[in-house]
């Protein structure tokens, strides 16, 4: 029999500790870790989660409402990411995409004039999509597809997109006459580089959507659950909001352990000032930890904000500042270590 996980002497949150000194025979409890995530910065620490804790059974809820439709092919970027970083087929030095990749058809459908032109799809990311279209239009769900992928790819985690049903966040922008218009948060991030300020962000679908099957229970199972350095408007933000997701996670009774994506008031990765910029929140911090202030027990700051540790404290929220640069796998693992050990410290005050 598998011997009760939660709050026994056997088992330590950190992979570290009481749980290397069991008698031999006994069967020692795996630690379950379940994460919210998306995009590079998310995938990269997962990375180093894994390194630091190989033995951790890890399920990942990933962000699908940047999902889009080119060429009439379903792209999950934000999956795909996840898959390739933990499956060794991403584009190290891009942090997206397919490693070795070419782009004969990219070409091809540039000669045409097909639109879309501003996001490019590999040869070998094309099959990716190629597959999942095929087996969506054959009727299987989001989750299942997402399930056979991962079959090829083996990342070490449990792969889970939020929903079934499809969301997508839009980006509310204005025209040259000043009149808005709503366009898919990829065209503004990737083609219009977040250059064009947004006056809203509105997730379509999100309302009515429901979570994927296994995604309630995972994070009801959970000894630890960690909010990566996703961004966390249009990764994180969108699982938070399909309905029951957020609820689910206020109720856990596991740690809840976030790490900042802001470094020194700026990104990590990317454009999160711009998206932060649209929901009124400020690029700090102690901005994104009061963002989520509902949920988290614990927040990781860099060692350069320090000073925001008493701000993040008075709401609540158990801060320590740590080095948070993910700049070699051995780094992103101390990351790692360091949120278990603030789920630990919170688990045992």
């Amino acid at each position: 029999m598998i011997m009760e996980r939660r709050n026994q002497p056997g088992v330590s949150l950190t992979g570290r500790g009481p749980a290397a000194h069991v008698a031999p025979g006994t069967v020692v409890a795996v630690l379950r870790i379940t994460a919210l995530a998306g995009g590079i910065g998310g995938s990269r620490f997962l990375r180093g989660l894994l390194r630091a804790v190989p033995d951790a059974e890890v399920t990942v809820v990933g962000n699908t409402a940047d999902d889009i439709t080119l060429h009439g092919l379903h792209v999950s970027p934000d999956l795909d990411t996840v898959m390739y970083t933990l499956g060794g087929g991403i584009d190290e030095s891009q942090g997206w995409g397919r490693a070795a990749e070419t782009f004969a058809v990219a070409e091809e459908l540039a000669a045409y004039g097909a639109e879309a032109q501003w996001f490019t799809l590999g040869d070998r990311d094309l099959a990716t999509h190629l597959v999942r279209t095929r087996m969506l239009a054959a009727g299987y769900p989001l989750s299942a597809v997402t399930e056979a992928l991962c079959d090829r790819w083996q990342p070490g985690v449990r792969l889970l997109p939020m929903t079934d049903d499809r969301v997508e966040t839009h980006v509310v922008i204005a025209g040259d006459d000043q009149t808005e218009r709503a366009i898919h948060f990829q065209e503004w991030w990737v083609r219009l580089h977040a250059e064009v300020p947004a006056r809203r962000i509105v997730l379509v679908g999100a309302d009515q959507a429901k979570p994927a099957p296994g995604v309630l229970d995972a994070i009801a199972a959970a000894d630890v659950i960690l909010l990566p350095p996703s961004n966390p408007v249009v990764s994180i933000g969108p699982i938070l909001a399909v309905p029951g997701i957020r609820d689910a996670v206020r109720a856990a009774k596991a740690p809840k352990i976030g790490l900042s994506p802001i470094i020194g008031g700026s990104p990590v990765r990317g454009m999160a000032d711009a998206a932060l910029t649209a929901i009124g929140v400020p690029t700090t911090a102690a901005g994104v930890a009061e963002l989520f202030a509902d949920l988290l027990d614990g927040w990781l700051v860099d060692t350069v904000d320090e000073a925001a540790t008493e701000q993040i404290e008075a709401a609540g929220i158990s801060a320590r500042a740590v080095p948070l640069w993910m700049t070699d796998p051995d780094t992103t693992a101390a990351m790692a270590r360091a949120a278990l050990d603030l789920a630990e410290e919170v688990r045992t005050r």
